[in-house]
Parts: structure tokens; C-alpha cells; sequence
């Protein structure tokens, strides 16, 4: 069973930075597939970013490129999401997410696609 841990949520002003972390009780090398979704009230759980296992590769949600990086130590077991030029549509509960995925680099962007959860940690930009 994998455990997901996320920390570094809070509340911030629109244009500050955050950066999230998702701790793995796992070996994340190579192995699993890392991504960070996001659930603001009365919406649907949205795909933000994902890291594949091998060479790195990244993807992300329309609504955050080039604002957000997803990124992985996989010494540490962990993955980050830097947000940047946060705005309040940003507002929301977010999940890290993980699946095994054995080495590959394609990007998992489906909620349906991963198997284990974190219990999320909220992140509020106000304006």
C-alpha cells in the first residue's frame, strides 16, 4: 500500500508562490508515476501536472502552464508542484496522486488512472 503525504498548502495573495510537497512511503524510482490534481467546491477534480518515471517528463493542465512546475526527487521519495503568479481561480483542495507505471514516459492526466491518493491539503489565493 502506498501512503501519499502532502504539505505546504496555505493562504497567499494573488502573484505570491507556494510549493507543494508529496511525501511517498514508497520507491518512487522508476516505479511510479507522480501528479498533483486539484478539486475546488462544486467543481470537478481537475488534472493540474504530472512527472513521468523516466527521463523526467512532464505535462500539464491548460489552465496552469507556465505558471506551475511539477518536479520529483526520487531520493527522497517525493515530488513538488512550484506554483507561481498564483491567481484565486488557483483556490482548491490539491492531490497528489501516484501509480505504477514501471519505467515509461508518458503522462498519466486522468483521475481514473491512478490507484493511490493523498488527502489533499488546501491552498486559498486571495485577491
Amino acid at each position: 500500500q502506498v501512503q501519499l503525504v502532502e504539505s505546504g498548502g496555505g493562504l497567499v495573495q494573488a502573484g505570491d508562490s507556494l510549493r507543494l510537497s508529496c511525501a511517498a512511503s514508497v520507491t518512487i524510482t522508476s516505479r511510479y508515476a507522480m501528479a498533483w490534481f486539484r478539486q475546488a467546491p462544486g467543481k470537478e477534480r481537475e488534472f493540474v501536472a504530472a512527472v513521468a518515471t523516466s527521463d523526467n517528463n512532464t505535462g500539464y493542465g491548460d489552465a496552469v502552464k507556465g505558471r506551475f512546475t511539477v518536479s520529483r526527487d526520487d531520493a527522497k521519495n517525493t515530488a513538488y508542484l512550484q506554483m507561481n503568479n498564483l491567481i484565486p481561480e488557483d483556490s482548491a483542495v490539491y492531490y497528489c496522486a501516484a501509480q505504477f507505471t514501471g519505467y515509461r514516459t508518458s503522462i498519466l492526466r486522468s483521475r481514473s488512472q491512478y490507484t493511490y491518493w493523498g488527502q489533499g491539503t488546501q491552498v486559498t489565493v486571495s485577491s
